[in-house]
């Protein structure tokens, strides 16, 4: 990645936060629970999923940061839904906590050395992992997201 490709992606990553409050405004909030299936996530499960992932990546960034050559933890998020019970969390508190996380990570990276970028962690599903890859994960994470959220409301919106 070149290093203008690589600010590009930090300053989209910067700012997801404002393009997440953004599209949830277009769904109603008394659909928010709705769940198209049993084993799909309603949309506030998937924000509530978004502060927790943020979680996860805040600590992995730092992890490529300050101790590059070890290990990162993964987590089964469909299992965390269910024994977090998602449903009954607060989405405010999940966007104000994603926010802050984002945030922070956002005022570490954008002014981090060439050679930071190449150190490594070890991911016990993805391999081993650059603080790029990191980037290129979670830059696109809450787009992903938005468009699984717009898939529900299209069910919901198809089934009324």
């Amino acid at each position: 990645m070149t290093g203008e490709e690589r600010q590009a992606k930090i300053e989209s990553y910067g700012q997801a936060h404002h393009e997440l409050v953004t599209a949830l405004g277009q769904f109603p909030a008394a659909m928010w629970q709705f769940k198209p299936d049993a084993d799909r996530w309603s949309i506030h499960e998937t924000v509530v999923h978004i502060a927790d992932s943020e979680a996860n990546s805040y600590i992995r960034c730092r992890r490529l940061i300050a101790e590059p050559g070890q290990a990162v933890l993964a987590y089964d998020e469909n299992r965390w839904a269910t024994a977090l019970d998602y449903h009954a969390q607060s989405t405010d508190g999940a966007l104000e906590l994603f926010k802050w996380l984002r945030r922070q990570s956002y005022l570490l990276i954008r002014n981090q050395p060439a050679a930071v970028w190449a150190q490594t962690v070890l991911h016990p599903e993805n391999g081993t992992m650059t603080l790029d890859d990191w980037l290129d994960v979670y830059e696109r994470h809450v787009r992903e997201h938005v468009a699984q959220m717009q898939a529900v409301y299209a069910t919901w919106v198809a089934q009324r």
